[in-house]
């Protein structure tokens, strides 16, 4: 047990033997609420706090009272992410990995599973998304849950779920908005929990789909961005890089937009614009070489980006205003991240209109593109999908009123997802359940963020693993090891103090640090991909997290 759990027990203690009454607020005081917001798909710079053009002021207002990270890592994609910050292990550790396991080890717990020792009450609003597991929240150890599963419609989904339990397929006139039913459901979930179980702390896990494709927006909030984009994306990429610079979260060179790179799954440029819109563009070719209604269109797609950007910061304003007006405000920590950086995905999937959809509308089915992606992922190196920097770095924020020891300043150590879990369960003084089914977990691979924020930044340097598709990566201090599965199976090299946007590849001159980095991550994929998930589960039967209370 930390230093600081046995400090608030002994406190507990105190109270509860001088004056009962007191202890149970003092209780309340010492096992803060934590909220844990998740974005869709967000790129690294597209918030105002990390350099963006985008108002996002609720988020803005956290950062300068709270604590942002300028390196915190996700895995590069939607699933594994999500795995990750339920679960506190590597994707490849609970066979989230898709190139091997289909099953979840039998070992596995959830946070809420881990928080309800705690006396938490978990709640759940939005994408949940956690790929070989069932789809029912509540036996996940949520109390209550709002789930979307139908990620491809934003004003009229087909699939969501309240409590697990279906709810109506929604018409396109009702006037519902992902986004915003997201919000709603869980402050509906936040009014309960006041006025049921005030003396309990509670977990909200947010799941907001924006800016995911497609771009679906508010007409009023594309509106706000009309024109902004007619520059181009070059001419965003350069003003955000001169911002992010300023912001001190670069001192290196902007990293290269890659005509040459794109997912393996979108599809054909020809098939694009005959399937989603004439006008549509493939590749991250340069601004210039597009023709004036190829300008027009890309524009209010990022018009549309943007717009779903702002209607997540206006409804994050709404969670925070609840909390605020019952008192709740001053002792909640709130965390924000994303699930992997911006995508260059162009898929043909929703309800397959004709094409020619005015870009926003219920009626299209876009998505950002390598164009955007890569002003979005601003300085960083290619998209969601790569374990290079525009694919797994995240902004991190964490905001708790008058527990941070520096607001307003960034955090430079490598984190990563694996350490939300540890983090939370510290602040939770929850110890997290080490054995179940029979076998034991094995121990979590992150750590605590809260020394971060207390003024403790000496890290000793630790590798951060990355492995997906067989795109991978290890990070140790300022050194990267990066391999594309689309590149040959090269392993290149980077030194991230100088270089964040992974121009020079240094392999050549330095080979024994490569070596060094690629060993450590051959032996890593070993515990956590092989023995770690074989050993301890060698029944491999699907288990469903069911769990009685």
């Amino acid at each position: 047990m930390s230093c600081n759990r046995l400090l608030g027990t002994s406190r507990r203690l105190v109270g509860l033997f001088s004056f009962m009454a007191l202890s149970v607020g003092f209780a309340h005081a010492e096992r803060p609420n934590v909220v844990l917001i998740l974005a869709d798909d967000l790129g690294y710079s597209d918030l105002g706090c990390y350099g963006g053009e985008i108002e996002t002021p609720n988020l803005d207002s956290l950062a300068e009272g709270g604590l942002r990270f300028s390196h915190f890592y996700n895995t590069g994609r939607c699933w594994p992410s999500r795995a990750v910050l339920m679960t506190g292990y590597h994707a490849q550790q609970v066979a989230m990995d898709p190139v091997y396991g289909k099953e979840w080890p039998k070992w596995t717990r959830l946070l809420p599973h881990h928080l309800k020792g705690a006396g938490y009450k978990s709640y759940l609003s939005g994408k949940w998304h956690v790929r070989h597991h069932p789809n029912d929240p509540v036996h996940s150890g949520f109390d209550r849950s709002y789930r979307l599963a139908d990620h491809d419609r934003f004003f009229h989904p087909r699939g969501h779920f309240l409590d697990d339990v279906k709810l109506p397929a929604v018409q396109l006139d009702e006037g519902y908005y992902a986004t915003v039913a997201i919000t709603d459901y869980a402050l509906e979930f936040l009014d309960t929990h006041e006025k049921q179980q005030d003396e309990d702390p509670f977990f909200l896990y947010l799941g907001y789909t924006a800016p995911h494709f497609p771009l679906h927006a508010l007409p009023e909030d594309m509106e706000r961005f009309r024109g902004r984009y007619d520059a181009g994306w070059d001419a965003l990429r350069e003003e955000r890089y001169e911002k992010v610079k300023a912001l001190g979260l670069t001192n290196g060179p902007l990293a290269r937009r890659r005509e040459d790179v794109r997912p393996r799954w979108s599809k054909p440029e020809e098939q694009l614009q005959a399937e989603l819109h004439p006008q549509e563009v493939g590749r991250g070719v340069a601004w210039d070489t597009l023709t004036d209604k190829q300008k027009a269109f890309q524009a209010k797609k990022m018009e549309a980006h943007a717009a779903m950007v702002y209607r997540m910061d206006l409804e994050i304003g709404r969670i925070l205003e609840s909390l605020r007006s019952t008192d709740e405000l001053d002792n909640t920590v709130i965390l924000f991240m994303s699930d992997n950086g911006a995508t260059a995905e162009q898929m043909i999937r929703g309800d397959k209109v004709p094409p020619g959809a005015e870009p926003g509308s219920p009626q299209s089915f876009l998505a950002l593109g390598p164009g955007w992606s890569t002003a979005a992922n601003t300085p960083l190196s290619l998209h969601k999908h790569w374990t290079h920097e525009g694919g797994i770095a995240s902004p991190m924020i964490v905001n708790w009123p008058e527990r941070i020891e520096k607001p307003g300043t960034f955090s430079n150590e490598p984190s990563h997802l694996i350490d939300i879990v540890p983090t939370i369960l510290d602040l939770a003084g929850a110890d997290p359940i080490m054995k179940h089914n029979g076998l034991n977990a094995p121990e979590m691979p992150g750590l605590s963020l809260k020394p971060l924020w207390e003024g403790e930044v000496d890290w000793d340097e630790r590798p951060l693993y990355f492995d997906h598709f067989e795109n991978r990566a290890l990070r140790l201090g300022e050194w990267k090891a990066v391999m594309r599965r689309d590149n040959g199976d090269q392993w290149e090299l980077y030194r991230l103090s100088e270089d964040r946007g992974e121009t020079n590849d240094l392999a050549a001159q330095n080979p024994e640090v490569l070596d060094r980095l690629v060993s450590q991550w051959k032996s890593l994929r070993r515990e956590y991909k092989v023995d770690g998930l074989k050993g301890r589960d060698p029944d491999a039967k699907v288990h469903r997290l069911h769990v009685d209370y």
